[in-house]
């Protein structure tokens, strides 16, 4: 389980073996020897090579980082850490080679739900009660609404003072991870990948604001990356590739001196915080639009966000 003792004991790398083993081992035996990927670069200009930023990228599939990755590591930029699911922790092997590939986990509030009920009854929690669940910690239903559809066990297991219990434990673990990733950015010579999505889509979808909040509370530089075709590329679970061409568009870097200035804190605030999302709500908000509108652009039509999303 994603927990305090294990983001604490998270040791990212500016120079990750994981992610240099993967490359030569697998990456470039596959992208050039079992298949032919074409992995296309356009505008890598954009990309600084003296400060590190936060990479913007819409999530087609499992794994249309990798691509990105290997090939800014040809290039000889400096390495990444990426945000990942919780849920993909649940293997201890998976878990073990994420750690050693300076990938970040994020537990979301979901998953914390799924693990808690899981560690106290040791099976997955069922669709309706999870919905019911969440639809209480997200406001969307009242705890009586949320109660009647949960069975005796549920019932008794998710009380109120549980639900809070949860809501301020997700606070601090997200604390951390948000500790790691301004770390990455500004002592560990690293490039953080983020989905602003927050889940895998074929289209661009609503962008969340955790990406905002890194940025504004880094002060590093945003640069949106439209991937495209890496879905026909990665079918399925299958982490090897198949013969295809992907193309990545980065787009002009955002910044809060430049088309972010209106965004701007000038005040120091606390990361992942309830009163900050709550007081600074328009400004992350407006980072995010700003953000998913760039990234749009950089997508071919099969990829855009719907013409009324």
């Amino acid at each position: 389980m994603i927990d305090e003792k294990h983001l604490d004991s998270i040791r990212l790398s500016s120079t990750p073996v994981g992610q240099r083993v993967v490359a030569t081992l697998i990456l470039s035996p596959n992208y050039h020897l079992f298949q032919r990927v074409d992995i296309r670069l356009e505008n890598p200009e954009r990309i600084p090579r003296d400060e590190t930023v936060i990479f913007a990228m819409n999530h087609t599939d499992r794994y249309n980082y990798w691509p990105f990755q290997y090939r800014l590591w040809r290039l000889r930029y400096p390495f990444t850490t990426v945000w990942a699911k919780g849920k993909y922790y649940r293997n201890r092997i998976v878990g073990k080679i994420l750690d050693a590939c300076n990938v970040i986990p994020v537990p979301s509030m979901g998953y914390l739900v799924e693990e808690f009920y899981r560690e106290r009854f040791g099976r997955k929690i069922g669709p309706e009660e999870y919905r019911a669940v969440k639809d209480w910690i997200d406001g969307r239903a009242d705890a009586a609404v949320s109660t009647a559809k949960l069975g005796s066990e549920a019932a008794a297991l998710f009380t109120r003072g549980v639900i809070e219990h949860l809501k301020d434990y997700h606070q601090l673990l997200m604390e951390k991870v948000a500790e790691l990733s301004t770390k990455a950015v500004r002592e560990w010579n690293l490039n953080l990948i983020i989905f602003p999505e927050g889940t895998r889509s074929l289209r661009l979808g609503t962008g969340r604001t955790g990406l905002a909040q890194i940025a504004l509370y880094s002060g590093k530089k945003v640069v949106p990356v439209g991937c495209n075709n890496s879905d026909r590329v990665y079918r399925g679970h299958s982490p090897f590739a198949k013969s295809g061409t992907i193309t990545y568009r980065v787009g002009e870097p955002l910044s809060v001196e430049g088309r972010l200035k209106e965004f701007r804190i000038t005040e120091p605030f606390k990361l992942f915080s309830r009163e900050s999302q709550q007081k600074y709500r328009d400004q992350f908000e407006g980072v995010t639009q700003v953000v998913m509108d760039s990234l749009n652009e950089l997508l071919d039509a099969r990829h855009r966000r719907p013409e009324n999303g």
